[in-house]
């Protein structure tokens, strides 16, 4: 099951870089290993990671079957308006998991 934990600031200044951090719980299989039958495992990873704030894309990210189970993800945007940032992401079975969080600008 995937899941994510999502850090924004509460709060800042209109103009200042703020940080956004991820953790996201996924098992990211790559598709390479063999289950104990000794048949391949399915690959199953994260194929598409995008970040909006208030609608508009400001991080985009498509991953491949070498990115860690269990990623962690950062990146910096600058804080405008008050308003949401929402994590989106894909894996290959098509699932769509989504995490948001409020920001308040002054």
């Amino acid at each position: 099951m995937a899941s994510a934990r999502l850090k924004v600031p509460k709060k800042a200044k209109k103009g200042d870089i703020i940080t956004v951090k991820s953790l996201i719980k996924h098992k990211m299989e790559t598709g390479q290993r063999k289950g104990k039958d000794g048949k391949p495992i399915p690959r199953m990873i994260i194929k598409n990671v995008t970040a909006t704030y208030n609608g508009a894309e400001v991080f985009s990210a498509d991953w491949a079957p070498a990115v860690s189970a269990n990623p962690f993800l950062s990146f910096k945007v600058r804080a405008t308006e008050s308003g949401t940032i929402e994590l989106k992401w894909t894996d290959d079975n098509g699932k769509v998991v989504s995490q948001s969080a409020k920001i308040t600008v002054q």
